[in-house]
């Protein structure tokens, strides 16, 4: 078995498109601006992230209609410099509402929300100190 991708149900799909693409930087696959499925990687792993139209999923499970309320979803990326990968996604529309800031010994995080949300962490692995 393998993890494909993480699928996010939005109902703004054009919206959530231009956050991952545009604003975070990820690659689209196809290019479907207005969905119904567009997935999304960065520039290097194998993980991705999909999005789905909320209405179109309602329609084959015949549930799911009503729009999400609360943070249902973590989406979590690692860069390897947070302050320069933040200024440039706050350059280009990004709100963070935490952070940089050191979470553990190990890591620091920033947080944002995507138009739909969903919470997004982008962390940076730090070298244990000795």
């Amino acid at each position: 078995m393998e993890l494909a991708q993480v699928r996010l149900l939005v109902g703004d799909f054009a919206a959530c498109y231009r956050f991952y693409a545009d604003v975070l930087g990820l690659k689209p696959q196809s290019g479907a601006t207005e969905g119904p499925y567009e997935k999304f990687s960065p520039a290097t792993g194998s993980a991705g992230i999909a999005l789905q139209d909320r209405a179109m999923m309602a329609g084959v499970l015949g549930e799911l209609g009503d729009t999400a309320t609360g943070h249902r979803s973590l989406v979590v990326l690692r860069v390897d410099d947070l302050d320069g990968y933040c200024e440039r996604i706050t350059s280009r529309g990004a709100t963070l509402l935490h952070g940089p800031a050191p979470m553990t010994d190990r890591m620091r995080a920033a947080h944002l929300k995507d138009p739909e949300g969903n919470l997004v962490e982008l962390q940076e692995w730090l070298l244990l100190r000795g």
